[in-house]
């Protein structure tokens, strides 16, 4: 999944097929994992299994992994390797680069110093830093914490991989950025976006006169009681850090040289899963923000034509398995993560690893079936011809144009993004109103005269309209 112009991306969702450059993962429970009850003494054995079966692969080195349902710890502790070199296994505090979880700690800072009287979100962000190129357009603050700014992404361009090992000041990669062509006009379209969360940690920085580093720790680490956590470094060192890995062609390798001046407000946070586990309970707990503030963090963003959103400030609200959730999943060189608080059934479940190999949302999406019990996904019949849907869509995606084919086999439609020679077909479930779902995707064609011309790709990262090629 990550390159390096793909560096602490968002959350890979194993089938997410417009997430980005992800790594599928598949997982085969094995008749002892059948056989498991997700209750009692058994969740124990059966999250084991989840999590092990995955590891089997070979693509992983080490997992950590905190479940907990309503006041009950099911699952705390870590899995392989944390040193495949020196063969030492993962300790139950083991620390990861978190990537892109650290985007909620961003909004909930912002959200905190708005509380405080010192910004309004709906403020145009160059009343905190004057000197940004926006040519006349207005963006509020809002609009860096939801993807919908239009700025170019630093991580898509070329000349980030080179920049990404130097040690440079940070103006050296808003400059960077800052010449580039907006991708869109404000709240024209969601593309997931690092440099906005950048220039949301700079005005953290101005306005509270304090480093990003030391706003988190004195303001959220410490006072939810996160001791393992803090803004990561390529150079100290860590008790308790472990050592990350990307795939190569030849399996794991050690991970690519980033140095943390770059991921900052986006992506460079490091936590525990024990941590993780205790910011999701003060967070989703009342414990953090007051209630409004904590609804204005959740509630999903528009777009400019009123076009609802599922990703709201730095958080994500979807399902996974039919399962309602509030989450946020990062990506970083050598590290994957996801972290999920399940509202209904009062549940989080943290999936921490130390190889780029499998995502992590596979591995929480098995263990919810484990935790929870499997939900049917119902479908509703289609009645009309599915030849009228067909074709090839295209249009602006991350970093790149967004290629859709779509194409039927007898009464199934599939949908196939075209972003190499790996490319498979995968199936879509008809949910009604022209809309077809692939593991909580969404995609909605678009007609005009009775003709489909168009296909809206709600990805919950990103919200893309592709037209119909002829």
């Amino acid at each position: 999944m990550l390159t390096s112009r793909l560096p602490f991306a968002g959350a890979c969702r194993t089938g997410f097929l417009f997430a980005g450059l992800c790594v599928a993962a598949t997982f085969t429970p094995t008749a002892t994992a059948h056989a498991q009850r997700a209750n009692g003494a058994g969740v124990g054995k059966a999250i084991d299994s989840v999590v092990t079966s995955f590891l089997k692969e070979g693509q992983a080195a080490g997992l950590s992994v905190a479940v907990v349902r309503g006041k009950d710890t099911l699952a705390l502790k870590g899995y392989g390797k944390a040193d495949l070199e020196l063969d030492v296994p993962t300790p139950r505090r083991a620390v990861y680069e978190i990537g892109s979880v650290t985007k909620q700690f961003t909004s909930v800072a912002l959200l905190m110093l708005r509380d405080e009287g010192k910004l309004s979100l709906d403020d145009d962000f160059t009343k905190y830093l004057p000197d940004y190129p926006t040519n006349g357009r207005r963006i509020s603050v809002r609009r860096l914490l939801d993807h919908t700014s239009g700025i170019k992404g630093y991580t898509e361009m070329p000349e980030f991989g080179p920049m990404m090992v130097r040690d440079l000041p940070k103006d050296s990669l808003v400059a960077l950025f800052a010449k580039e062509p907006f991708n869109f006009e404000p709240g024209e379209r969601e593309i997931y976006n690092n440099s906005a969360y950048f220039l949301a940690g700079l005005i953290i920085e101005k306005v509270s006169g304090k480093s990003y580093a030391d706003f988190v720790k004195e303001r959220i680490f410490d006072k939810v009681g996160m001791k393992d956590s803090y803004y990561c470094s390529e150079s100290t060192i860590i008790k308790g850090k472990v050592k990350g890995y990307d795939m190569s062609p030849k399996g794991l390798v050690n991970k690519g040289f980033i140095r943390h001046t770059y991921p900052y407000a986006a992506g460079s946070l490091c936590a525990t899963a024990g941590d993780l586990l205790a910011w999701n309970r003060a967070l989703h707990g009342g414990k953090v923000l007051p209630p409004s503030s904590y609804q204005e963090l959740i509630t999903p963003s528009s777009l400019n034509d009123g076009t609802k959103l599922r990703y709201a400030l730095g958080i994500a609200l979807h399902e996974v398995r039919g399962h309602r959730v509030i989450e946020h999943g990062g990506g970083i060189n050598g590290f994957l993560s996801a972290s999920n608080y399940f509202p209904d059934e009062d549940a989080v479940i943290v999936v921490l690893s130390n190889s780029t190999g499998i995502p992590a949302d596979p591995v929480v999406a098995a263990i919810a079936d484990r935790v929870f019990g499997k939900k049917s996904l119902s479908s509703q019949p289609y009645t009309a011809a599915l030849s009228d849907l067909t074709g090839t869509y295209a249009g602006v995606g991350r970093g790149m144009q967004l290629t859709v084919k779509i194409t039927a086999e007898g009464q199934k439609l599939l949908a196939t993004v075209l972003m190499g020679p790996d490319a498979k077909p995968a199936p879509l479930r008809y949910v009604g109103n022209d809309t077809w779902d692939l593991d909580g995707q969404r995609l909605t064609f678009v007609r005009d005269g009775g003709k489909v011309t168009r296909l809206k790709v709600d990805m919950v990262y990103g919200y893309s309209q592709l037209d119909r090629q002829p």
